[in-house]
């Protein structure tokens, strides 16, 4: 992708030095900075610029360390991520746009907000929408991603680089699937946070003490996804550890009895996917 107008396009190892704008540094913003910012490099830009009216303490000591530029004066970037919440884009549409060139690509983790709305705001017409999620901080987490027409065989590959240090990169999409994307994806850390706290809840509840329930729980949990890591069909693990008539299966039973887990699950994800329906077409209305 070539560089922005008024951005140095210098060279480092051989490698253009692209100017990236994160909009936003809320919860999901700051996660996806702090995966960038350990390997900049492997994201394919040099410095981070940030616009966020009310920094964390986090980040504004990024840009005391000299790590990123916060809220600095505006110059057209080669990619623009908008991670502010939904419902401010139009409001922060005008203050991101000071930002855009001719040929920037905006790139969008902003539920809901479909990219008609991005690029009738912005007048832009390469738009990328992604949904990542928050183990992306840890290098661990799983983004899809939807280009626009416009979008080609540069932008995708750009978009990959920078979704690539946060973990797993899904696309490109459907625009369509962006929704469902969210909903499994996106949302799903908290449905397996819930799980831990559920499971902790539990252990308490059957008489072991909080600090020994807590252990249980959070490293069951963790010790069960690093098994899916290496590969594993989930159901496959699911029999291996269920052995006929042992207690797992008593357990599984309640579980996976009409109305309970399964089916929470997916009326959970229809759920997720049907706000973030609904939020695209409230960002619309205010477009």
């Amino acid at each position: 992708m070539p560089p922005a107008s008024g951005q140095s396009g210098g060279k480092s190892g051989g490698e253009l030095k692209q100017a990236v704008l994160l909009a936003g540094a809320g919860r999901m913003g700051a996660a996806m900075a702090r995966g960038w910012l350990r390997n900049p490099k492997a994201a394919g830009f040099g410095k981070l610029h940030v616009i966020e009216p009310q920094p964390s303490e986090e980040v504004a000591d990024w840009a005391k360390g000299g790590k990123i530029n916060l809220n600095r004066k505006p110059q057209p970037v080669d990619i623009a991520v908008l991670a502010m919440k939904p419902q401010g884009f139009a409001k922060a549409a005008s203050g991101v746009a000071a930002w855009i060139g001719p040929n920037t690509l905006v790139v969008s983790i902003m539920a809901g907000v479909t990219m008609r709305t991005i690029s009738a705001a912005l007048g832009v017409t390469k738009v990328a929408r992604a949904m990542p999620n928050t183990p992306g901080a840890i290098g661990m987490g799983v983004t899809g991603y939807a280009l626009s027409s416009k979008c080609g065989e540069a932008e995708k590959a750009a978009t990959e680089k920078l979704l690539a240090p946060l973990g797993g990169v899904v696309g490109p999409l459907d625009e369509t699937k962006i929704d469902a994307v969210t909903a499994v994806s996106g949302s799903g850390p908290a449905y397996v946070f819930l799980l831990a706290e559920a499971l902790e809840a539990a252990a308490k509840a059957a008489g072991l003490p909080d600090a020994v329930a807590a252990e249980l729980a959070r490293k069951t949990v963790i010790g069960a996804g690093a098994l899916l890591s290496e590969g594993g069909d989930p159901a496959d693990l699911r029999k291996a550890v269920t052995s006929p008539g042992g207690t797992t299966a008593a357990a599984l039973d309640v579980l996976m009895a009409p109305g309970a887990m399964p089916e929470l699950i997916r009326k959970a994800v229809e759920a997720a996917a049907k706000r973030g329906a609904e939020l695209s077409r409230e960002a619309e209305k205010k477009s």
